[in-house]
Parts: C-alpha cells; sequence; structure tokens
C-alpha cells in the first residue's frame, strides 16, 4: 500500500481524462499524486460513448464553430471555442500516440460520425465505448510514471488556502483510515460531473460536486452552476441506481424517436436540449413514462460493430434491438457550469487550476454540442499542465504552515460530503431563481 506523503509539487483531483492527461503532460521530475475518490474507473470519461470532435480541416472550421455556438445559445465564450477546436487535431494525435484505437476507413482514414446539432459528420469513435477505450489507453502510460503516485479511495474534504493562495488539500484516506493535510505548491481539481448530487442521471453516483462546494465555501469564483443538461435518451427502468446511456450517434445513424402509437415526432439530430424538451412533451401528451427509440433503420451489421454495449446491455433488460424499440427517458447528463477557470485552468485562487467538467471556461454556453466534452477535458488539462510547467514556483512553506487547519473537525468525513452535496443542490435552485452565487455565498462567508 502507498502511503500519501505530506507535500508533493502537483496535487491533481480526479482520475478522468482531464486529470489522467494533465498528469501526462507535467515534466516527468515534478512529482505528483493523482487521488480519486473512489476507483479510476468511476469517473464520466469512463462512460462516455459516442466518440470525440475533431476539426475535419480548414474547411470545417465555421461549420465546427458555429455548431457548437448554437448549440449553446451563443452563451459560449467565444475564445475558448475557438482554442478548443485549432488544438482538436492536436489532442487526436496524443490520443494515437497513446495507442487509442479510432475507427478507421479502407484507406486509413478516420471514421467520422455525426451526432445532433452537428451539421456534418466529425465525431472520431472506438465502437460505443470511446471515452473507456480513452480513459484505459491514458491510465495505462499514467501508471508508468515514476513520478506520479495513484492513489484510490482517497477523498478530497477541503483545500488550504489563506486568501491569497492555495497550498494543497485535506482528504480523507480510506486506506490509511486517517484526515490528511497535503501540501503542495499547485493543486488540479478535476473531479468531474454533479449528477451523482441529483436523482435520474447518468453518472457514477460518486460524482457529486464537492468541489463546487468547497469553491464555494473558500469564495472561488463559480459560473453558470444551474446549466445543467439532460440527455434525451437513457435506457428506461424501475431499477434504482445509474442510468445507462444510449448515445445519440445511435440517431446520428438513422434511429428513430417514436410516441406510443410507434409514429416519430421530432427531428432526433437537433441539439440535445430541444430533443429532451420534444421527449418530454410528447410523454406529457402520451401520459407515458417513456418514449420509444427504433434502431431497426440502422443496417444490423452497423449496429453489431458500432453499437455493441448497447445491444448487450439493452439484452440484459429483455430487448432485442434488432426486432423491437427500446423505452427511452431523458436523464441529468452533464455539467457545463462549473468552477470559474481560464483557458489555462487557472481559477480565480493562485495556485488553484480547474480543468474538465468541473471548471467553466464557458466553452459549451448553456447547452453542450454532442461530443465536445472528452475534446474539452483533454486540451484545457494540457493546457493547464503546460501553464504550471512554464511558469512553476515554488510555493511560500512558512506561509502554507502558518495555515491552522484542525483536522479534527473532518472527522466524520461522510457528514461533510453530504453537507457538500446539500450546498450543490441549493446552489443550483438559487441560480435558478436568478441569485448570484457568488455574492451569495461571499455573505455568508461574511
Amino acid at each position: 500500500m502507498s502511503i500519501l506523503k505530506e507535500k508533493y509539487d502537483v496535487i491533481i483531483v480526479g482520475a478522468g481524462v482531464a486529470g489522467l492527461n494533465c498528469a501526462l503532460n507535467l515534466p516527468q521530475d515534478v512529482s505528483a499524486l493523482l487521488i480519486c475518490k473512489k476507483s479510476p474507473k468511476q469517473s464520466d470519461s469512463y462512460l462516455a460513448q459516442g466518440g470525440i470532435c475533431m476539426l475535419r480541416g480548414d474547411f470545417d472550421y465555421d461549420e465546427y464553430y458555429n455548431d457548437t455556438m448554437r448549440a449553446g445559445h451563443y452563451e459560449n465564450n467565444p475564445a475558448a471555442v475557438e482554442c478548443m477546436i485549432k488544438g482538436s487535431r492536436e489532442i487526436i494525435a496524443d490520443l494515437e500516440n497513446c495507442g487509442v484505437a479510432f475507427k478507421k476507413n479502407a484507406d486509413g482514414s478516420f471514421a467520422c460520425t455525426r451526432e445532433g446539432g452537428h451539421t456534418s459528420p466529425r465525431i472520431l469513435f472506438h465502437e460505443d465505448c470511446t471515452g473507456k477505450e480513452i480513459t484505459a489507453a491514458l491510465f495505462k502510460k499514467v501508471k508508468k510514471l515514476k513520478n506520479v503516485q495513484i492513489q484510490s479511495d482517497t477523498v478530497m474534504l477541503d483545500i488550504i488556502e489563506n486568501g491569497s493562495e492555495c497550498f494543497g488539500l485535506v482528504v480523507y484516506s480510506q486506506k490509511e483510515k486517517a484526515v490528511k493535510k497535503i501540501y503542495a505548491d499547485y493543486t488540479v481539481l478535476a473531479t468531474g460531473g454533479i449528477g451523482g448530487a441529483f436523482g435520474n442521471t447518468t453518472n457514477f453516483r460518486v460524482l457529486t460536486g464537492d468541489a463546487l462546494a468547497i469553491c464555494l465555501k473558500h469564495g472561488v469564483a463559480v459560473d453558470n452552476i444551474n446549466y445543467i443538461q439532460t440527455h434525451p435518451t437513457t435506457l428506461y427502468s424501475r431499477k434504482r441506481g445509474r442510468r445507462f446511456l444510449i448515445t445519440e450517434s445511435i440517431r446520428g445513424e438513422g434511429a428513430h424517436l417514436l410516441d406510443k402509437n410507434f409514429n416519430r415526432f421530432t427531428d432526433e439530430l437537433q441539439p440535445r436540449d430541444v430533443v429532451k424538451n420534444a421527449v418530454l412533451e410528447q410523454m406529457r401528451k402520451d401520459g407515458t413514462d417513456f418514449v420509444w427509440l427504433d434502431m431497426r433503420p440502422i443496417p444490423k451489421e452497423e449496429i453489431e460493430s458500432h453499437f455493441p454495449s448497447i445491444v448487450s446491455r439493452c439484452a440484459e433488460e429483455g430487448y432485442d434491438v434488432f426486432t423491437q424499440p427500446i423505452p427511452v427517458v431523458p436523464a441529468i447528463h452533464y455539467f457545463m457550469g462549473g468552477i470559474r477557470s481560464d483557458l489555462n485552468g487557472r481559477t480565480t485562487l493562485p495556485r488553484l487550476y480547474a480543468v474538465g467538467e468541473t471548471s467553466c471556461t464557458g466553452v459549451h454556453g448553456k447547452n453542450r454540442l454532442a461530443s465536445n466534452s472528452l475534446l474539452e477535458s483533454l486540451l484545457f488539462a494540457k493546457r493547464a499542465a503546460r501553464d504550471i510547467t512554464v511558469g512553476y514556483s515554488a510555493a511560500d512553506e512558512k506561509a502554507a504552515r502558518a495555515v491552522i487547519t484542525d483536522t479534527k473537525k473532518y472527522s466524520d468525513h461522510e457528514k461533510l460530503l453530504r453537507e457538500y452535496k446539500r450546498t450543490v443542490n441549493k446552489a443550483v435552485k438559487l441560480a435558478d431563481s436568478g441569485v448570484d452565487i457568488n455574492e451569495k455565498f461571499k455573505e455568508k462567508r461574511i
């Protein structure tokens, strides 16, 4: 068992693609600790089915840019959108160098699919488990790094800061059964989504937005905390637990949405929020708990090669996708808001970075364009690692240790996590009612 040290150069919280890619892009003479709340496999990155976007060439830039802005209701940060799109080809090259096997055409070019909101196919994929393929490849590379210590079952409880800089974390180590203070020159939050703080969700239940609650507590700015995307199609089930996502690549390949009488009721290739609203309205009209998704318009061989995991999971639930439609229902899926960060991952607290789904660069606006999530996480995590590297300076150890942090108040860490979950729920409701969350929590600190 690896024991946590008292000091690292960099601490990364989260083992999804953002956390892993940040670790991979740090210099190998920088000591890094990468922690995750449970297993590294319990990240939204691991669950991503559809794929990852790539700019096909200069001819595609305007369409890709406009698709992203239109899906986001033009509330996107234009600089972030431009940065993501122009950096996409570099990220895909990185992934191929890591061994990610994207589907290729006979001539060796990338096979591209299309999803809702895209005017043309620009999404690379590996069957229907692209996130798993990418995450596994990155994790394999990170495990080989001698400068990176990976520690699962390690829960972030708080940050250590003095109002001017972040100096590390307070964590609970399940392996050591202890609350520990860990100092670092830089801390990177890559903690993923917040779906676990709500009911019907595609997210793992451990993803409850702890980093957001901690940032609100310490006055680190957050943005658009109520911008939460609901995925239009998850497999309907009366069973408890996480909802199984039915990727919209299926609709991109030709699947139809049907009402209770098995009639089409919407254009399946509209942006996610539009399709979600259409599904909910149809459920209301029909008085049903779901609508039907019919995959039969797609050639059988395409379904078998592109969507094997979905075929298998539906079979487990008693549905043969080759002969019948399957019941689907919307569920909370992706977080477009988050901890305010610039294009290099910097938050409003020096030495604290945020990347991936837990951050908010504004790249997605009010609604994320399909398959931009993996790209966003990978790109801005790499930029954060580079920013740390270029401007690296050691933190003031005397100032760090002068921060009084009584670990006894974290002894009931499970109670604290429940409080963080309630904070996130409350903040979302307040933001929905038009309250300035940063100002509201500032009042509480005063």
